[in-house]
Formats: C-alpha cells, structure tokens, sequence
C-alpha cells in the first residue's frame, strides 16, 4: 500500500530569515535617514535642505554653518543614538524578565537615574558627563534590581508595572521635593527630566556614543545565553547556560545604555516599551528576527525612528519656537501611555481576581479597643498640627482663640493653621474611604486611586487652570481638579470594564493614563513662567498651603455624604457581597451592575473633592484600606470606620511632619505619604508574591 507524503505546511505570514531580515533592515534604515534628513531641516532658522547640503561640503554661509554643525546636525545623532539604545535596553530587559511590558520606565531605571542626579545636584558638584552618566548608571541599575526582585520573572505578571510604577512615584516624590527645598541647585533638572534631544555641539554625542557601542556590543555577545533563557530555565541549564549570570549581566548591559541615554538626553519616555513592540510582529513574519543579535539592531533602528519621527512631528504641529522649549520626551511619553493603555485594553487577562485575603474574625473587643485607640491617636495629631509649626503654640492658646482671647499674632497662626488641619484630616480620610470602595468593588487590592490615574487627572486639571489662569481662586482650581478627576475616572473604567473590573485590566489603564496625564502636566509646566510652575510643583505636591475653612467644605460634605452611605447606611453590605465574587451577589438578588458604578462614582467623588482641597496625595488610598483588614478583619462594617480613621491620621502626620522636620521650610504631605505608601506598597508585593 502506497503511502503519500504530506508536504509540511509553511505558514504564510513566515519568510526565509536572511533575506527577510534583510529586506526588514533596509526598509528601516531608509524609513530612518528620511526621518533623518527631515529632522536636521527643521528648526527657528529657515535652513532648507540645500543650505544643509553646502554645510555639508562646506560651501554654507558661516551663519547657516553654524546652525547646522552646531544644533542640527547633533541633534539629530542624539536622537539616533538615543533611540537606539532605548530600543535595544528595552528587547534586552524584556528578553530576560519574559515580560513584554519590561523597559527602563516600568522598571524605574529612569526614575532612578533622576534621583541619583537629584541627590547630586543637591551637593552643588559639577560633574562631568562621563561622571553624571555613572551617577545615572548606579541609580538607575538600584532601582531596576529592586523591581526585578521584587516583581519575580514570568511572562505576562503585572507585578513589574505595579513596583516599578510604586517605586517611580516614591523616589519621584523625593526628587521633586528636593527640586522644591533646594532651588538653585537643581535649577533645570525638571526640564531635564522630561527628555529633550537639543543639543549644542558633538560633544556629548561623542562621549556617549562610546558607552552604547559597548552596551550594544556586550548584549551581542551574551545574544545567544539570552535566547536559550527563552526556552526556559530548565532547558537553558541543560545547554550549559550559566541562568543567573546571564540575566545578571543582560540587566547591566541595559542599564547602561539607558544611563548613557538619559545622560545625554533625559528620560525620553516609554521608547524602550514600544520599539520591542513595534518590532515584535515583524519578528512573527521573519524568523531571523526573533534572535537578539538579528533583532536587536531592528528594534534600534525602530527606537531611532520613534524618538526622530516623535521630534520630527513636535516641530510639524506647533511653531518653532514653542517646539524649541517642549521636550522630546512629552511626546514619546503621550504616545507610549496611549501605546500602554491600548495594550492593557486589549490585554487576555488570565490572572483573574487577586486572591482575597485570609478570612481572619476579629473580636467585638478588640475591633472597639482599636477604634478607640484611633480616635485618641487622631485626637493627638489633629492638636500636634495645631500646635507644632514653624512657631510653637500652647494648648492655653489654642483655648483663649476658641474664646475669641487670643492676640493678633496667635489669631493669625491659628486662623492659618486650622484649615490646614482640617484639609490634611478630611483629604485622608476620604481618600481611605476612597481607597477601600474600589478595592472592594474590583475585587483588586492593588487598586488605589493614585495607581488608576484619578489622582493624576485631578492633578491635570487643575495644574491646566493654575498654568493658564494664575489668577484663579481656589474654588476654581477645585472645581478644575474635580472635572479631571471625574473625566479620567470615566476613561479608565470604561476602558477596563471589559471582562469585569477585578482583572489586572484595570490597573494596566490606570496606569497608562496616570502616565499619559504626568506627561501633559510637565509639557505644562515647562512652557509656563518659572511662578506658575513653582505653583504648580507645590500644588501637585500635596501641599495644604494657602487653605482656608471655604476650600474643605465641599469635601466636608462629600465625605459626610460618603460615611453615611457606605458606613452608617447598608452600603457595607453590599460591599461584602460584592468583593466575595460574581455571582453570590446575583444570587441574593443585588444589581451587581448598578451597586458597583454606584460605589465607583462615590469613589471617584471622594478622590476628586481630596485631590480638589488638598492637592496630589498617594498610596493612603493603598495604605489605610490593607492596614484596616489586618486590624478589623475583612467585614466592610468594621473596615469602613477603621480605614477611614487611619487615612486622617496619615495625612494628618504627613502633614505635621512636612511643616515640622525642616521648618521654616517646608514639604508636602503628598511627598511624604509617596515616602511612607512606597514601602508599603512593595511590601504588599513581596507578600502576594509569597
């Protein structure tokens, strides 16, 4: 009996590797020298391609020259280097963590390069570039091993956006409190670390350009130990593929080219997400592709063509001079948010709900011993506020101004104090309150108002009304702050609510938006005048500064609108039933649908009414719900009161320490929750991880 061969069956979509990637290598390579050629003929002076031709060959007039050798033409190879090696940092980081949302962002690499510098900057050294990069280098490799450790290494986990995002929120806060104490010491490091290509002359090209080609070079050494991992860690070993070291060493090598780029540049934002991922379909249709010494110089070639098309389109859509003062890195960051949040969108979570935590049953005695232990502690702080500041008062005092006794100069710091108390207690509280409705409605206890881009879009809000009306008064600023809140609340639980909101969905949005909203706020920043901009860095800081009674009644009232609902009213019931699972509550007959957008709206006005009084302050929204389950147990009736206890007492200490520890100057209470919440915040990791 004739048996007939079946031919193998050749996928489509595949072509043979060299000339495929040969053919992808020099589509790129001319898609880059046209972005190229672009680039150098834009700018202020009306220098067309042919005055750029006789620079060239030197037949230019020396002012055209000029132009040309001296801020085109290095901006243009700053933005090919750096590109460059964002992409091949990024295919390298996300080759050997397995996760294809690692890059120098996710992993705070470039927010550790900026604290580092910050720290720096600080001292008053001048260094030189060689010099800055290793600062940048250590700070951002610090920061990139704590991820890593702490995230573990698997496709498709979210735990690495979550601690890189934690961690880039906490030492961001301590960069920019340092940029508030010491101003001119750190003048221009904002600006620097939004991520501009500008240059002025070849010097720092060339210096730099060293540093990647080694980068480059070791990551092309190490290409094929980097590929076996990607067959797994068993079948690596089993090939002589020494694990560790090669992850170790891959890290480094990324870190480098990051600390090289951000030196020369600043943090140019998200390239090292969406080059690898720009480049990674064409690695389905071209087999060469998927091996990092044929890849990497691919997903170079797309991370130049993102950083000199994101410059090349800066300077097409508004005028010259403008694009001359908005960095490059605004740009990419936009288009990488909107890149992140399409990707979360789209995402096939197979994650699931979080696990709940443990049921654990707290006694009537000791859940009223804790409440009443946090009702002293807030009793003491709110009269610590009172009292402690850059000038001390005595309870005496604060007695003789209740009675209407007290001198001018008592009348004046009490009248001036008070409010900032108020402001500190109320934003705590509702943030906890906050906090605890959206963790229990999507059943997610990662989920936090500042992590899901609420806060952020508070934040954008009112820095766009402080940044174009500074004469705005501070019922406008909260009504700014409110409106964005409530239109980014509406992105992103729209965007997420495919599939049900506990999924990792929503915090993938949450994110991309939070850093779509981070990106506009500095392009506002930087173009304002230098006291807008102050304004604006102090408000987002969370600062109670300049609050009177009038700015914390609205969120008076929404808290008290919010306690009766969830707390004293049958709110706490349905809340038990909703963070069980999706169908018990079905069972029992509750609306899921409706009781879930009720307690998300509610949420959403706590935050932004929080965010309206008392400015940007996160992770007490994280911090007050997970310390109340582990003092009161997980029955929302004992939660509720808890959390909202604690958040008052946070706030309320950060602030008292922020206008205390340094007095007469003075920090956000936002700063120091972002130094507390961090912690915490990893901690909560490493558990779960557990």
């Amino acid at each position: 009996m004739a048996v007939t061969a079946t031919p193998p069956t050749v996928r489509p979509e595949t072509v043979p590797s060299r000339a495929g990637a040969a053919a992808v290598t020099t589509a790129l390579v001319l898609l880059v020298a046209v972005l190229a050629v672009v680039d150098i003929t834009q700018g202020t002076a009306a220098v067309g391609p042919a005055e750029v031709l006789k620079a060239l060959t030197g037949r230019a007039d020396p002012g055209d020259a000029s132009v040309v050798i001296a801020s085109r033409l290095p901006r243009t190879a700053a933005g090919l280097l750096v590109g460059a090696a964002l992409g091949v940092a990024g295919l390298a980081l996300q080759a050997v963590s397995r996760n294809v949302l690692a890059s120098p962002d996710t992993l705070a690499v470039n927010a550790g390069s900026y604290f580092a510098l910050g720290v720096v900057a600080v001292t008053g050294l001048s260094l030189p570039l060689i010099a800055s990069s290793a600062i940048a280098f250590a700070g951002g490799l610090a920061a990139a091993a704590v991820v890593l450790g702490l995230s573990g290494l698997g496709t498709g986990t979210v735990r690495l956006v979550l601690a890189g995002t934690a961690l880039a929120l906490g030492l961001t806060a301590v960069t920019e409190g340092l940029l508030l104490l010491f101003p001119e010491e750190t003048e221009g490091l904002y600006q620097w670390n939004q991520g501009s290509i500008g240059q002025n002359g070849f010097d720092g090209v060339l210096q730099m350009l060293p540093v990647v080609v080694i980068g480059v070079t070791g990551l092309l050494l190490v290409a094929r130990r980097v590929d076996a991992l990607a067959l797994g860690e068993d079948t690596a070993r089993g090939l002589g593929v020494p694990v560790r070291a090669t992850r170790v060493t891959a890290v480094v090598l990324a870190t480098l080219l990051s600390a090289a780029a951000v030196t020369l540049a600043g943090p140019i934002g998200f390239v090292g997400l969406c080059a690898p991922a720009l480049a990674r379909p064409l690695a389905r249709r071209v087999r060469g592709l998927r091996r990092l010494r044929v890849g990497a110089p691919v997903t170079g070639l797309v991370g130049a063509a993102l950083v000199l098309g994101a410059d090349v389109l800066l300077r097409a859509l508004i005028d010259a001079d403008t694009a001359v003062a908005v960095p490059t890195g605004v740009v990419t960051s936009l288009v990488g948010a909107a890149f992140l949040v399409v990707m979360a969108a789209r995402l096939r979570d197979t994650g699931g709900a979080a696990a709940p935590d443990k049921l654990s049953i707290r006694s009537r005695t000791a859940f009223l011993v804790t409440l009443a232990a946090l009702v002293l502690a807030l009793a003491g702080v709110a009269v610590a506020g009172l009292l402690l500041g850059d000038s001390k008062l005595l309870l005496g005092d604060v007695a003789n101004w209740a009675q209407g006794n007290a001198g001018r100069t008592v009348s004046f710091v009490l009248d001036t104090r008070t409010p900032r108390v108020l402001a500190a207690l109320l934003a705590g509280a509702a943030l906890a309150l906050a906090g605890t409705l959206v963790q229990a409605v999507t059943r997610n206890p990662l989920a936090e108002p500042a992590v899901l881009g609420v806060s952020g879009g508070g934040a954008l809000g009112a820095v766009i009304l402080v940044t174009t009306v500074p004469t705005a008064g501070g019922w406008s600023v909260s009504a700014a702050a409110f409106a964005g809140s409530a239109l980014t609340a509406v992105l992103v639980f729209g965007l997420a609510a495919r599939g049900g909101f506990q999924q990792n969905r929503l915090v993938l949005v949450g994110v991309g938006v939070a850093s779509g909203t981070t990106a506009v706020i500095s392009l506002l920043i930087v173009l304002t005048d230098p006291f807008n901009a102050t304004k604006a860095l102090t408000w987002l800081s969370g600062s109670t500064y300049g609050r009177d009674l009038p700015d914390v009644l609205p969120l008076a009232a929404v808290l008290a609108v919010g306690v009766a609902v969830a707390v004293a009213g049958a709110g706490h019931r349905e809340l038990d039933l909703v963070s069980l699972d999706e169908d018990t509550p079905r069972l029992l007959g509750l609306d899921l649908a409706r009781g879930r957008l009720a307690f998300l709206v509610l949420s959403v006005l706590l935050t932004a009414t929080a965010v309206a009084a008392a400015g940007t302050i996160g992770f007490v929204g994280l911090v007050a719900p997970h310390a109340a389950r582990a003092l009161a147990g997980r029955r929302h009736t004992r939660v509720l009161p808890v959390a909202v206890l604690l958040g008052a007492v946070l706030v309320c200490t950060a602030d008292l320490l922020g206008r205390t520890v340094i007095a007469p100057a003075q920090l956000g209470a936002g700063l120091m929750t972002a130094v507390i919440g961090t912690p915490y915040f990893l901690y909560v990791l490493v558990r779960a991880r557990r």
